[in-house]
């Protein structure tokens, strides 16, 4: 059962993000075939309702992303990062 396509209104925005992390999050886009913009919604929608927004396969690929761009943080650092001066 298919839904219909949400009308939505949408804003370009200058967000700082950590330069790996944004490296994983665009090569994660690339092999999903999905714009940075469409993962980032979708990651957010999932959390803002408590569930996890990626398969295992998904998650593996993550873990090989990390490696490659030498992704070292963790949830337990996002309330930790300070920028270099």
């Amino acid at each position: 059962m298919s839904q219909q396509p949400r009308l939505v209104e949408r804003v370009q925005t200058g967000v700082r993000i950590e330069k790996r992390l944004l490296k994983v999050v665009k090569g994660l886009a690339e092999t999903l075939d999905l714009t940075v913009g469409d993962l980032l919604e979708g990651v957010l929608l999932h959390a803002f309702e408590g569930k996890a927004p990626f398969s295992k396969a998904t998650l593996q690929k993550i873990v090989e992303l990390k490696r490659i761009y030498g992704l070292d943080l963790t949830a337990a650092d996002s309330h930790n990062l300070k920028e270099r001066a």
